[in-house]
């Protein structure tokens, strides 16, 4: 009776950005770069984006050909249109040739409309309201970031290397903007949220692997990240 051969894998899997192995467990995503697939592990998601790469299967089918070929008619309309001695029609509502010819009149009587026009319509800009206290700036920015994109990040690299210290912060010298600062042993990310935008956005500002790269107030906890990676103030 003939035995079989049992194998295991040992192949070993690095991250493209950062070079690290991947530990045991962990799955790279494959990113396209310079029409290259580079494997990026959970911790270097942000910086493979910011870099300009795009997650495979994620870029819609380009048809070059047919974009040259629109291009090049689109060139050739434009120089034909140039030696046609009979002018377009104008726009229905657009001035004539005669209207053109009177133009500094019919200028003046746009203008004037417009000016109007403006003047009855015109709203103030709305400008979202700041909290005023450092409790409510903090609740605010958590709220935000709790519903963006980047949770996924923190719940990632927390399976890997378990439950960060979270520190938010806000800015002493800009009122509106709140600075969350999420590290481990091994890596940390900072993020910004502009309270005074419309619709404030969570952006990250900048990583490392160093702590020490880190402010003092940047590694004393004030809040935690669960499971999910959902941030809880204490």
């Amino acid at each position: 009776m003939a035995t079989k051969d049992i194998r295991t894998s040992n192949v070993e899997t690095n991250c493209d950005v950062c070079g690290r192995t991947l530990l045991r467990g962990e799955r790279a995503e494959v990113y396209l770069a310079g029409g290259e697939r580079r494997f990026v592990c959970d911790l270097c998601k942000s910086r493979a984006l910011n870099e300009g790469w795009v997650k495979e299967g994620t870029v819609p089918a380009y048809d070059a050909s047919g974009s040259t070929s629109h291009r090049r008619r689109s060139l050739l309309t434009r120089l034909r249109s140039r030696g046609d001695a009979t002018p377009p029609s104008p726009p229905r509502g657009a001035p004539t040739l005669s209207d053109e010819l009177d133009g500094q009149a019919w200028a003046k009587s746009r203008a004037s409309s417009a000016s109007g026009t403006l003047g009855r319509t015109r709203e103030p800009r709305h400008v979202r309201a700041v909290p005023m206290s450092v409790e409510q700036k903090k609740a605010s920015a958590v709220e935000n970031f709790n519903g963006s994109e980047h949770r996924r990040t923190i719940a990632g690299v927390a399976r890997s290397l378990g439950p960060p210290v979270v520190a938010v912060l806000p800015s002493g010298t800009r009122p509106s903007i709140v600075q969350l600062a999420v590290s481990w042993e091994l890596c940390w990310y900072r993020y910004e949220i502009d309270l005074s935008d419309d619709e404030p956005a969570v952006r990250v500002t900048a990583q490392g692997s160093e702590l020490d790269e880190l402010s003092e107030p940047e590694r004393e906890p004030n809040a935690a990240a669960d499971e999910t990676g959902a941030l809880i103030l204490q």
